[in-house]
């Protein structure tokens, strides 16, 4: 089924001025990154490539969204996220990928960020965990229960967010690593050329 499996459908619904305020007024300083803390895991390692090459760890949330942790993990172990693009990447807020059905970064990515996987979508598991700089929470359409792979890192906080969608991780090494990740242009941030998620293991 084809699906907007993204952030900027339910954005649109929550109001572009909202968002765009909130950027307007991140963009004067620079947002301080989160404490690294590093929980009971698991943990999500990726390397990614291309503008940006380096090592990315998430502490995933299994106390906050067993459900989709569950499905993410599952889809790390059997290798589908590998070789999947940073297909939407929106400088001042956030960088997208997971799309493992159409995001693969050797063949066709136009549409990228339509897909998800062979899993089913799942429930909202949404919290009281805020939309901080080095969240990753999880990508849907306007359905509250339509998330299945797509997740996205936040690169400054996005409070507008919190209990809109459902907070999976957060990123304890490699923030450094996902400031540089390629931008995309536009006010949907697609990217040509993206970056990838070359290998993703989970520990």
């Amino acid at each position: 089924m084809r699906k907007e499996a993204l952030l900027v459908a339910g954005l649109f619904g929550l109001g572009l001025a909202v968002l765009g305020g909130w950027m307007l007024s991140q963009s004067a300083s620079p947002a301080l990154a989160p404490a690294a803390v590093d929980g009971p895991g698991p943990r999500l390692v990726i390397e990614i490539a291309g503008e940006a090459n380096g090592t990315v760890v998430i502490d995933m949330l299994p106390d906050l969204a067993p459900l989709h942790v569950a499905q993410i993990t599952a889809l790390a172990r059997d290798g589908k996220y590998d070789g999947v693009v940073f297909h939407r990447v929106i400088d001042g807020f956030m960088a997208q990928t997971g799309d493992v059905e159409f995001g693969k970064a050797t063949g066709d990515t136009a549409q990228a960020g339509m897909g998800g996987s062979e899993l089913p979508d799942i429930p909202a598991e949404f919290s009281a965990e805020t939309f901080a700089r080095g969240i990753v929470g999880m990508a849907r359409s306007q359905s509250p229960d339509s998330a299945n792979s797509q997740f996205f890192i936040m690169f400054a906080p996005g409070p507008f967010l919190d209990r809109q969608y459902t907070v999976v991780g957060r990123v304890i090494t490699g923030m450094d690593v996902v400031d540089q990740i390629k931008r995309g242009q536009g006010a949907n941030g697609g990217v040509s050329d993206p970056d990838m998620m070359a290998r993703v293991t989970v520990e």
